[in-house]
């Protein structure tokens, strides 16, 4: 047992100091995203994605705060639990639409000031920095 502990142990530390794979690890931590297109056209209300920290993924719908746990490396595009305060306001059917976009996205392109999701679909939603 102990020679199979010291077989691994190195490996374990080799995967600790791994650079983080996920689209944080490829933008500014600090850096918010603001919706320009879902599928070509404008949404017609304001909505931002922001990658913080590893794995995780917030920003600001239409109405609400949201917060989610990404769960592919880039540039695949995955969300699992999306999460939003529940305040009603007249923009609701866009939330409702930027979620449902934001759950069907399944890569991720960082370019420049750009972030475009995507998916095999042929959906889009392209983001910029600000």
């Amino acid at each position: 047992m102990f020679k199979l502990l010291t077989l691994i142990a190195p490996f374990t530390l080799i995967n600790g100091c791994a650079t983080d794979e996920t689209i944080a690890g490829f933008v500014d931590p600090s850096a918010e995203y603001h919706l320009v297109e879902i599928d070509g056209a404008p949404l017609g209300a304001d909505a931002t994605i922001a990658f913080p920290v590893t794995g995780q993924v917030v920003g600001q719908a239409p109405c609400n705060r949201y917060f989610a746990t990404q769960t592919e490396f880039y540039p695949w595009f995955g969300l699992d639990g999306i999460g939003a305060t529940r305040m009603a306001c007249p923009d609701l059917d866009a939330e409702t639409a930027y979620f449902a976009a934001l759950e069907t996205m399944t890569l991720a392109e960082v370019a420049g000031n750009t972030l475009i999701l995507s998916n095999t679909d042929g959906r889009t939603m392209v983001f910029v920095l600000r």
